[in-house]
């Protein structure tokens, strides 16, 4: 791409022979500026990738004090042109961090030299201010993990150290009704830290690339209704799972081929996604729909098999999503501000974004306080 470079110059003959020489070296001159402000002016405007500044300007503001202003706001490389070369000039031009310096009169060459060296000396610093920033987020980003998963395994292991200490120094005056009581107490803290450990693990791994995207052939109809009634059988009869198909995922090969006198049986061709992901998707979803509908009421599963995608539609009856939480709802450790007690650690979401953005899919969900949620997930088929 063509780079674009401002010139800054009130000598109009001058200014001239500038943009002459820079089209013809391939670059192109959006605007030329005579004045301090209108450079700023046009800065802002155009976004060029570098300003060739002349320090001495016409007007209430000179060249250096019109790129320091370009700078300070706008971050864009500076060069600058000066038939002054004196001492102190150069002390004030120096203070702005100018990426060159060129004395009038100039030839030709220098000038492109110079921009070019300008050019990649700013996309350099560029470049490494972006690893920088990214190395900051995730140095951030790491110890807020921390700090969560920390706190998440606070609470089920005072839990377990309470009730193993009641049971160890009072187990004489307990009955037998509190005792299991206390056991029950550190089995669901077992349960919960295990669960927790298994998602925080699921999570890094897709954070560092380590999970592994394996489309096969998949008899989607099937694995949705063996998940349903999984998933039915463990809710109860609190809850009642519709579940709903349109469309047909199996396609028949064409088998109007003869061999041996005999026409060849049909080959059903079945879509390509990743089992044991699509498994984690559906299942932190039903389980939501389950858990955040604690008043039982009707789950309505549907799934559209199109041409060359798969779409997954979960609609509960439940306490809803408030607005503030929605924009971090698939953030680590992000709970729902009206969860309550409902039990949970805030990583089911996330883990089910990765994954069907591992597919190549998308995610998306409407919800409103008091009357439930939508999730829609769309995954792109990957047949070979």
């Amino acid at each position: 791409m063509k780079k674009r470079i401002l010139v800054v110059e009130d000598e109009r003959i001058i200014a001239s022979d500038i943009k002459y020489c820079l089209e013809k070296s391939g670059y192109i001159v959006p605007a030329i500026a005579a004045y301090g402000q209108q450079a700023i002016e046009k800065t802002a405007e155009l976004q060029p990738d570098l300003v060739l500044m002349d320090v001495m300007l016409k007007g209430n503001m000179n060249g250096i004090e019109a790129a320091e202003q370009i700078v300070k706001l706008f971050n864009i490389p500076i060069i600058y042109l000066t038939a002054y070369s004196d001492e102190n000039t150069l002390k004030k031009a120096k203070i702005t961090q100018p990426f060159g310096y060129i004395l009038k009169p100039f030839e030709e060459i220098q000038l492109i030299t110079t921009i070019e060296i300008a050019l990649n000396k700013s996309h350099t610093e560029a470049v490494m201010r972006e690893a920088l920033e990214k190395e900051k987020q995730m140095r951030d980003m790491k110890s807020e993990f921390v700090s969560m998963v920390s706190h998440e395994f606070r609470n089920p292991l005072s839990t377990i150290l309470t009730s193993t200490e009641l049971l160890a120094h009072h187990s004489q005056r307990l009955n037998e009704a509190k005792k299991s009581e206390y056991i029950h107490h550190i089995q669901n803290a077992v349960r919960h830290m295990t669960q927790l450990m298994s998602d925080v693990l699921l999570i890094g791994k897709a954070e560092v690339g380590q999970v592994s995207f394996n489309p096969t052939p998949l008899d989607v109809e099937n694995f949705c209704k063996d998940l349903v009634t999984e998933f039915q059988l463990s809710a109860g009869n609190q809850h009642k799972i519709i579940f709903t198909i349109q469309g047909c995922c199996t396609k028949q090969e064409d088998a109007s081929v003869l061999q041996n006198s005999q026409l060849l049986t049909p080959k059903t061709r079945l879509p390509c996604l990743d089992e044991k992901l699509l498994w984690q998707i559906l299942c932190n979803l039903l389980a939501n729909a389950i858990k955040y509908s604690p008043q039982g009421g009707t789950i309505v599963f549907d799934f559209f098999c199109l041409q060359e995608e798969a779409i997954f539609r979960i609609q509960d009856q439940g306490i809803g999503i408030p607005e503030s939480d929605q924009e971090n709802l698939f953030n680590s450790f992000h709970r729902g501000s009206n969860v309550g007690k409902i039990p949970g650690h805030g990583l089911g979401l996330a883990i089910v974004k990765q994954y069907v953005e591992l597919h190549g899919g998308e995610i998306t969900f409407v919800s409103k306080v008091g009357v439930g949620t939508t999730f829609i997930v769309s995954l792109p088929f990957h047949n070979s």
